[in-house]
């Protein structure tokens, strides 16, 4: 390298986390321990991460043993968000194994008296020629890893890599298949005590008075504790600290609350708050071309619960001045930075250490619960508190989804050919997660004592894949736009980040104004996207979807066929769906097809699985999903109150990978759930000649869509 070049750019979070150590370490006889700093929330990440370090390190994947997170060892990469684990975790391990590799390989040299380069490591055996040979273990006494990563490895090429892009079985399984502990809710320590938190129905009440009197009868109770407007119970078992919260309850006061706006115009609501006003984008047409009518839509999506099939949980324990916790939260730094500002404690006396929950969607309750596990820790005499929410608390007291509305104009010249956009959102901001921020992003901290202000919610930046704003500027090639977010200053239902974000709403308004467009020309809706993209990896994706559906087959009274594409962040992945459905008495989501592109699959079942499952969970929020509340309280509390799909209703689901291994991988956990948003919405056009803009499509929107258009 002559000294003029650059030195080699490191992995974001390599750059953050140098020291090759931290990542990965030879133990035992014959075992390779790997520490990523992104957690397994259920996308099956620690499989593809293994695949990665077996390739480069040449050793069998079942030598791996991921570790579990914490912020006592683990390198510090922040949030596990954003689909970003395999373009980030996985970049990072795939230089970092590269590098110990060599480092091997450089020793075993010394040491045997061979060229490096006439060496081979096949299952971490280093051989060479006159069949002289040692191993990683045998030289990980010699070979310190306490040296920061160069870049001056490079990684295998994709021809040479044997377990990346294959698919493998997922490490994570054999323990669920089998109901051994592994999610944070099986987790049994030593001296285990219970918690419960107290927390009122009505939205925005505080606690004001607390006659504890009854609660301190109840037999196996530990402690009752109370800061503030924070109070709740510490007991020897479930079922005592559930009847000690249930007394403490009857015991409380509580002051008004805060009102809520009016579901049924959630639209005029958004529209009516104060806001901060960004402009996204603009594209200015040269020369400008006139328009001869402008349709202008309006699209609406309700706040979204993340719903996970359990309740958050975590346990905790005070030793002296320092703090032990257990979590399913997505950032375990992050999460500590705002505990230390609570707790006033230095970040280095506070262990916060990652299991696996069941279920997330993005920035659900795991924190907040984590949080009251702390504060009820205090009082339980140096035992660990394990504290679940109920069904209840979860539904009332998690960040929700923001709800959006979104406002497109098309202006469209005689032809009926787009010759301007504008494209407009209002939503509350879409994250509010923990460590980001001089004052703490957790519920307890705006209820004890000396509270916090609860924190109002904001928009990563358009260069981080935005917010609200996400996938709003279009990837297609239309003449001129102007691209405007709204985010409203106040927030009397507290969101947060949910899967997508505005991904979602914004490709469900792109997607269904297109088709509308595409059908005032009597255009296929497939000939019409693909005449406005010139990017070859998204016309694959739509070309391949259309391919495998059968696009488009002879019309059938009942069935509707849609289409829907968007590339998650308009800098991730590509996906295309065709929804294929039945709509005779309720709208029924019969078959979906999808195309992805990735760039390399690192294990194309693993993302077969998420499409599949983003797939799901998107035709749960098109048809079921909204968060009901009145003027005073959240109403949908439970499963009853907030119905998701049921098995019986889930679609078959068929995905296509266009595998591409020359290409840096990207995450497939969020690339469906536009895609399929606007397929469904499309074909309940094409089966019905209605179209419903504002989600969940149930039948009431269906009939009021039907009576506008009449």
């Amino acid at each position: 390298m002559s000294a003029s070049s650059p030195a080699p750019k490191l992995p974001i979070s390599l750059a953050a986390n140098p020291k090759l150590s931290s990542w990965v370490n030879f133990t035992g006889e014959g075992g390779v321990a790997v520490s990523p700093g992104k957690v397994e929330i259920g996308q099956g990440i620690v499989t593809a991460l293994a695949q990665i370090a077996a390739d480069e390190l040449d050793v069998d994947i079942g030598r791996i043993d991921m570790i579990h997170t914490s912020t006592a060892m683990s390198p510090n990469e922040g949030v596990t968000s954003g689909s970003q684990s395999i373009q980030q975790s996985g970049r990072a391990l795939r230089l970092v194994c590269a590098e110990v590799r060599q480092r091997f390989l450089d020793a075993a040299s010394e040491r045997l008296g061979v060229d490096a380069s006439l060496l081979d490591v096949d299952d971490g055996t280093i051989s060479g020629p006159g069949n002289v040979r040692t191993s990683y273990w045998e030289l990980s006494g010699e070979v310190s890893l306490d040296h920061d990563a160069t870049a001056d490895v490079t990684a295998k090429s994709a021809d040479k890599r044997s377990v990346a892009g294959h698919s493998v079985q997922r490490v994570d399984i054999p323990d669920k298949v089998f109901a051994r502990p592994r999610f944070i809710h099986d987790l049994a320590l030593p001296g285990l005590a219970h918690g419960r938190v107290l927390r009122p129905d009505v939205s925005g009440a505080k606690l004001v008075g607390l006659d504890d009197t009854v609660a301190r009868a109840v037999p196996g109770l530990i402690a009752i504790v109370r800061d503030g407007g924070f109070s709740g119970v510490v007991a020897d078992s479930e079922a005592a600290a559930e009847a000690a919260l249930k007394a403490l309850r009857k015991g409380a006061t509580w002051s008004a609350g805060e009102p809520l706006p009016d579901e049924a115009d959630l639209a005029g609501f958004l529209r009516s708050q104060p806001v901060e006003t960004t402009i996204i984008d603009t594209r200015t047409a040269s020369p400008a071309r006139k328009g001869s009518q402008t349709l202008r839509r309006q699209y609406t999506r309700p706040y979204i619960a993340h719903a996970s099939m359990a309740p958050s949980c975590a346990l905790a324990r005070w030793e002296a001045d320092r703090v032990h916790v257990w979590t399913h939260s997505q950032g375990v730094y992050l999460l500590r930075a705002d505990l230390a500002i609570v707790l006033k404690l230095p970040a280095e006396n506070i262990v916060v250490e990652h299991m696996e929950g069941a279920g997330c969607y993005g920035h659900n309750a795991a924190d907040d619960v984590a949080l009251d596990a702390v504060l009820l820790a205090k009082a339980a005499g140096g035992r660990p508190v394990r504290v679940q929410w109920s069904r209840h608390d979860e539904m009332s007291h998690a960040p929700f989804g923001a709800a959006m509305a979104i406002e497109i104009e098309a202006d469209l010249d005689a032809d009926n050919e787009i010759v301007g956009w504008r494209h407009a959102i209002w939503s509350n901001g879409h994250v509010a997660r923990p460590g980001r921020a001089p004052q703490p992003a957790l519920l307890a901290a705006t209820e004890i004592a000396n509270p916090y202000p609860r924190m109002i919610s904001t928009n990563p930046p358009a260069a981080n894949g935005g917010g609200a704003d996400r996938n709003s500027v279009p990837l297609y090639d239309l003449p001129a736009w102007r691209i405007t977010s709204h985010r409203l200053l106040t927030m009397p239902m507290r969101t947060s980040s949910l899967r997508t974000l505005g991904g979602q709403g914004n490709v469900f308004a792109i997607e269904s104004l297109l088709d509308e467009i595409a059908a005032l020309r009597g255009e296929d809706p497939i000939a019409f996207r693909l005449r406005h993209l010139r990017d070859e990896r998204a016309r694959d994706v739509i070309s391949a979807a259309a391919r495998r559906s059968g696009w488009k087959p002879q019309k059938q009274p009942g069935i509707g066929h849609g289409i829907g594409f968007g590339r998650y962040k308009n800098t991730g992945a590509y996906c295309a769906a065709i929804a294929e459905i039945e709509g005779t008495d309720d709208i029924r989501v019969k078959r979906l097809t999808l195309a992805v592109d990735v760039g390399e699959a690192i294990n194309p079942d693993g993302v077969i699985n998420q499409i599949e499952g983003g797939a799901i969970q998107a035709t749960s929020w098109v048809l079921r999903e909204r968060v009901r509340f009145d003027r005073t309280r959240i109403t949908s509390t439970s499963w009853t109150d907030y119905p998701i799909l049921r098995f019986s209703e889930v679609p078959a689901v068929d995905v296509e990978i266009i595998q591409r291994p020359e290409i840096e991988p990207v995450g497939a956990g969020e690339a469906a759930h536009g895609p399929v948003t606007a397929a469904i919405a499309n074909a309940v056009y094409d089966c019905l000649g209605v179209r419903v803009r504002d989600l969940p499509i149930t039948r009431d929107r269906i009939i009021a869509a039907a009576e506008l258009a009449s």
